[in-house]
């Protein structure tokens, strides 16, 4: 009995690195879509970010119900309800490139917003339940961040190879992609209606007296939630501009004759890719760097190579691996000005942020850290507020500005910088 208990442990497992996957993949998604949606439908900058606003957005709506439903229905069920609103989302995504209509695709995002949200709310916990907690489910957690990160970055480097260019991009280009995510929500949708769940112990879950005290009580709280609005939106933001600005065929900045958006979709995946290895990095030294440190310099750094940035000349070229549409393969190294491998390297840095924000701003919480989960999951909206404010820049600058742009992202990053130096310090608003 045991054995088929720990068989459908491991299916299950399996599924939820899947659906890991799937958070990261639709959710990445959304960023080149804007570029197709821009091209397609011939909008600026700012409104074609309108898919990722929608879809992070979502979670501003959603964050906080999410929470209710685990507690109400279960990781089981709560899964299952994800996934299906997920395959929906998709579906009238895929739905608006039949009908060509850039409102359906918007719906289509939002609706996939909801299920991101559903689903970011399920995965971390029920791993952590089917690891059994402690170490091993700390280790299926970070097993399933790494698959999150490998599809965030396969999908942006696909995405820039099956478009052929980007004057000429539509929403159809990316249709493999579209089946290809519902496909594996079918998938995992069958595997954990077919599984046995580990569920919460419904009878430890006792409801919390009322109290005039809650998360928010706390200044250092409060503080932290809006350090994890503004570090989505500079996590976003960053590969977002940096794609649009690398495959524009009016400046040119690559140089190349053809080919520019699978260079510049393999160097944002790129990005992704480093906060991979940051992460890994990030959990081998988090028992011996505390979350102060660890943000704090992190924010820093990060600061330091976004001004380089802004600054150097776009004339200096460095030459970096990438994914490429031409003649002489399709991979290889290319030649790509110093402003895009200075912005790439901020993934490492941006990649052990959320805990760093997390730990920091749920100490001393106690009773209430539950609670500030939810609040932190409505607050993920910031990656879909902070690079429309960043596009709308660029477009303000003549639909060239993007190293303009990267002031926003400066912003975010100093206000990091503050709360790992200063606002983190645990303080009660209420005596």
């Amino acid at each position: 009995m045991e054995t088929k208990k720990a068989k459908g442990n491991i299916v299950a497992i399996i599924a939820m690195f899947f659906l890991f996957g799937m958070i990261s993949f639709v959710t990445n998604l959304a960023s080149p879509m804007g570029d197709i949606l821009k091209s397609q439908f011939n909008i600026p900058n700012w409104q074609g970010t309108l898919g990722v606003f929608a879809n992070f957005i979502a979670y501003a709506v959603m964050g906080i119900p999410s929470g209710a439903l685990l507690q109400k229905l279960g990781y089981k069920k709560t899964a299952l309800l994800a996934i299906a609103v997920g395959f929906v989302g998709v579906a009238i995504q895929t739905a608006s490139g039949y009908v060509g209509s850039f409102a359906v695709y918007l719906l289509g995002a939002f609706v996939a917003g909801f299920s991101m949200c559903m689903l970011n709310t399920v995965v971390n916990p029920m791993l952590n339940n089917l690891g059994g907690g402690g170490k091993k489910g700390n280790q299926l957690i970070q097993l399933g961040g790494s698959c999150n990160s490998l599809a965030g970055t396969a999908v942006i480097i696909m995405t820039g190879i099956l478009i052929p260019s980007i004057a000429k991009a539509q929403i159809s280009d990316v249709f493999p992609l579209m089946y290809a995510a519902l496909g594996i929500f079918a998938f995992a949708f069958v595997v954990i209606l077919l599984s046995s769940i580990p569920e919460i112990n419904q009878e430890a879950s006792v409801k919390q007296e009322k109290s005039k005290v809650g998360p928010m009580s706390f200044r250092h709280f409060v503080l932290g939630a809006i350090g994890i609005f503004v570090y989505v939106g500079v996590e976003v933001g960053i590969p977002n501009v940096l794609q649009k600005w690398l495959q524009n065929d009016t400046l040119n900045v690559l140089q190349v004759a053809e080919g520019a958006e699978a260079i510049a979709a393999s160097v944002a995946a790129t990005y992704w890719f480093l906060m991979l290895i940051g992460r890994l990095v990030g959990a081998a030294v988090g028992a011996k760097v505390s979350a102060k440190s660890m943000l704090s310099t992190v924010s820093f750094t990060g600061i330091l190579l976004v001004l380089g940035a802004i600054f150097a000349s776009t004339d200096t070229f460095v030459s970096m691996p990438v994914f490429k549409n031409s003649a002489d393969g399709l991979f290889g190294l290319v030649n790509v000005p110093v402003n895009a491998m200075l912005l790439v390297l901020v993934g490492l840095c941006t990649s052990v942020m959320w805990g760093g924000i997390f730990n920091l701003a749920v100490e001393g919480l106690g009773k209430y850290t539950e609670r500030a989960s939810g609040i932190f999951m409505a607050m993920v909206c910031g990656g879909g507020i902070l690079p429309l404010l960043q596009n709308a820049v660029v477009d303000m600058q003549g639909g060239v500005g993007y190293q303009a742009s990267y002031w926003v992202v400066v912003a975010g990053l100093g206000y990091l910088l503050f709360y790992a130096l200063v606002g983190s310090k645990p303080k009660s608003i209420e005596k």
